[in-house]
């Protein structure tokens, strides 16, 4: 048997690409762990107080979702659950505490263009009275489906098609009526 002996070249060069190794894996472990901190974030403890929303969908809304304020962040979704009454989804937001918003404010689901995000934007209401911990947002609008306004755009809406019939109609009767 032949032994192959190791040059010192050899050897540096091992040892530079092991260190070299060992620099690329604890990088991607560091990636690992931001991303699992950053993806665990507990919005339940974010300072502020809780109120509910209840809307007939929320489409693109989910936990951690932004709650904005004339267009600036005023808190975050904490939760999201199903009214077994109502069959609606009630909204958890908690919004920082700086911002106190009247009794009658509303919210809205509204989408950072066609495909971004959605959010709740809130709308401060006149009353005197504030909201505060536990309270609900009565007004409330839920997000516009771009799928049923393209498909009514495409294939018309039943109150045109039924003004066309009518029409037709109409025009029998006169026809009818009146023979030419």
């Amino acid at each position: 048997m032949e032994t192959k002996s190791i040059t010192g070249e050899e050897m540096s060069k091992n040892i530079f690409e092991t260190v070299v190794g060992f620099i690329v894996l604890a990088v991607a472990i560091g990636f690992i762990i931001i991303a699992y901190k950053s993806g665990s974030i507990n919005y339940k403890d974010i300072k502020g107080y809780k109120v509910t929303a209840q809307f007939t969908r929320i489409d693109g809304i989910n936990i951690g979702s932004d709650v904005k304020l004339s267009g600036v962040k005023v808190g975050n979704v904490i939760s999201l659950r199903l009214d077994p009454k109502s069959y609606n989804a009630v909204i958890e937001l908690v919004i920082n505490d700086d911002y106190k918003l009247p009794v009658d404010s509303s919210a809205e689901i509204i989408g950072n263009g066609l495909l971004g995000d959605k959010y709740i934007s809130l709308a401060p209401g006149a009353d005197e009275e504030l909201l505060k911990e536990g309270s609900r947002i009565e007004f409330t609008q839920p997000a516009i489906s771009f799928e049923s306004l393209i498909a009514r755009f495409i294939f018309g809406s039943t109150d045109g098609n039924k003004k066309q019939k009518d029409t037709n109609n109409s025009s029998d009767a006169s026809h009818a009526a009146n023979p030419s």
